[in-house]
This record gives C-alpha cells, structure tokens and sequence, in this order.
C-alpha cells in the first residue's frame, strides 16, 4: 500500500479512531461526521469562538512534514467549506450569524444542515427565528415543501404570515392552504390525468398526501356513497379533523373551479350538517382542489356566509427556486437591520 492508499484508508477511519480515543457518551462517529456537516456549512460558527479556541485551528508547527499532515487531518475532519468565510463578511451579517446560533437550538441545526441550497436553508432559519417551531414542526414545515409553496404566491410577505400563522392555527383557516404539492405523485403529464386517476394517486400515496393537507387530518372514506332522494352521488375523499372536531370533504377537478362544482360541494356539506354531524361536531368544511382558482368567479359564487368552502389549487410541479431568492435576501436585512 502506497503512501497516498495509506492516506485514503486513515481518513475514512479517522472519525471512528477520534470517537474511540474521546471516550465521551454520545459521541459517535455518526455524531462527529454530524459536527462536520454543522462547520462546512456553518464556518462562521468560529467567529463565536473565544480566541484562544479558534486560534487552536490556525497554530503552524515548526515541522513542514507535521503541518501537511495537520492539514490533511484537518480537512478529513472537517471538510472544506464552501460558505463565506468571516473576513467576506458584512457587519450585517455577522450580526444575523450571531442571531442564530444565539437562537436555534443544535438539534434544530441538524435538520437545516441537511438542506444544501443555501438561500432555502435561511427561508428555514427565518422561520425557527420567527415562529419559534419544535424540531418535529421544521421537518414538517421541510417535508410539505412550504419554501416551494411560497414561489406561487404574488406577495410573498403576506404569504409568510400566512405560513407562521398555520404553524399556530387560531381558525379553521388557518388550516387550509392556498396550494397543495401533489409532485410526490410524479406525474409525467398533468394536462392529460382525468379525476379518477389523480384520486386513485394520492389514495397510493396516502401517507404523503396527509401530510401536505397538514397536521389533524384523519382519512375516513373514498367515493363515500350518500343517497339525496332517490339519487346517489359520491364525494370524492372524506376526512376527519381532530382539531377543528369537523369532517372535511374534498372535491377533485382536473380543470378550473367551477360554479357547479361549489354547487356541488355546498349540497355534500349540508348532506353531513343533517345527517352526519354530531351534537360535539363543528359543522363540516369543504376543500375543492382545482387547477385554477378562479378567484373572480369564486369572489361571487362563495359568499361572506360560507366560511365553509374553500377553493385551493393543486400543483404536481415544483416553482423555480429563483422566485424566492429576494424575498430571502430581503427579510435577511430586516431581520438584521
């Protein structure tokens, strides 16, 4: 085995050499190959340093042999970074590094050193620092794609409102979201899925499918069979929410909302208000997934008293990412300013 072989072969046990020389409960080779994930993408950590810590990585021994070695072990431990060093830092800046890990705790850094774009992973350090979310509510937040989601809408400020307040729902419309991401169902041609088949995918995709409709849904029935006279018709998906303590009943279109089609919603609605709601139920909610919302339309057709209906769009693509880059950049400076 050559030197270079030799060199190779060390590295990729170094992690494992350390944790068995440190001894220390916990600290795994996995957990140290997660602290190197957490100082590539956070070099500026060190400028939190005490200086008599930080001046440990740029010691120079007097050997030229030792100092390559050094380097290569410091490398193998810790990788190279790509990010800012401090001295191509603004004053601003630092100021926002110094927010952060003043206020994310190291189990919330865990998720977001996971995310690779730079720019999604702040959106995501802006809402820890804006919500104060659990570390079970970021991964959510990062499962449902609400960085993506944002790139749809036209005022993205009021959008990210929008999100903090879902993360602590006060009402039922906090609940509901303006745009669904159905790309878990990887749908080569949207245009040409009929109704049937697009409810077919998200039943096999269930799992993913509940957790974009968010936190309390419990799923009940498909093509669920009510008899209105002597006619039966049947709602496409009916689930149950253990917060609002409501049913909710979902229509699918594969075309722009319709006035029939809220017709259509508001007659299943008030099929369950008299035969399904119990005396500690709170009246049923109606979610119509559209292509397009046709918001002049829906301006008329659902009046001030339907607080029931909601007419939201699904999206089986995802946005172009460069929608969101100001918007990020943007609340960055307020938030440091």
């Amino acid at each position: 085995m050559n030197k270079k072989e030799k060199r190779a072969s060390y590295g990729s046990q170094l992690l494992h050499n350390l944790a068995a020389i440190l001894q220390i409960k916990g600290l795994t080779a996995p957990e140290l190959s997660r602290c190197r994930q957490f100082y590539h993408t956070y070099p500026q950590f060190s400028l939190l340093l005490p200086t008599r810590i930080s001046n440990v990585f740029s010691l120079k021994p007097e050997s030229p042999i030792f100092d390559s070695e050094l380097d290569f072990i410091k490398n193998e431990i810790f990788g190279l970074s790509t990010q800012k060093s401090a001295n191509m830092m603004e004053e601003r800046e630092i100021g926002y590094i110094k927010e952060i890990f003043r206020t994310i705790s190291y189990t919330h850094f865990t998720e977001l050193i996971k995310i690779e774009d730079e720019i999604k992973r702040e959106f995501y350090e802006l809402l820890v620092l804006k919500t104060q979310v659990s570390v079970k509510e970021l991964k959510r937040q990062i499962a449902t794609l609400t960085y993506e989601r944002l790139g749809f809408s036209e005022n993205k400020e009021k959008a990210f409102e929008v999100v903090k307040n879902k993360i602590t729902p006060q009402n039922r419309e906090d609940f509901v979201k303006s745009h669904y991401f159905f790309e878990f169902l990887n749908i080569s041609q949207p245009h040409l899925i009929e109704e049937t088949e697009l409810e077919q995918a998200l039943i096999e995709h269930l799992q993913m499918f509940m957790l974009e409709l968010g936190i309390g849904f419990c799923f009940e029935a498909r093509q669920k069979r009510i008899l209105i006279g002597d006619e039966y018709y049947f709602i496409d998906l009916v689930f149950y929410h253990r917060i609002l303590k409501c049913h909710v009943l979902i229509e699918l279109k594969t075309e722009k909302a319709k006035h029939e089609h809220i017709g259509q919603l508001k007659t299943y609605l008030n099929y369950y208000k008299k035969n399904f709601q119990d005396s500690n139920d709170n009246p049923p909610v109606g979610i119509l997934l559209v292509t397009d919302q046709n918001k002049a339309l829906v301006e008329y057709a659902i009046a001030d008293t339907d607080k029931d209906i909601f007419v939201s769009k699904y999206i089986l693509q995802l946005p172009n990412k460069e929608k969101l880059e100001s918007f990020v950049n943007n609340e960055l400076k307020k938030l440091v300013l």
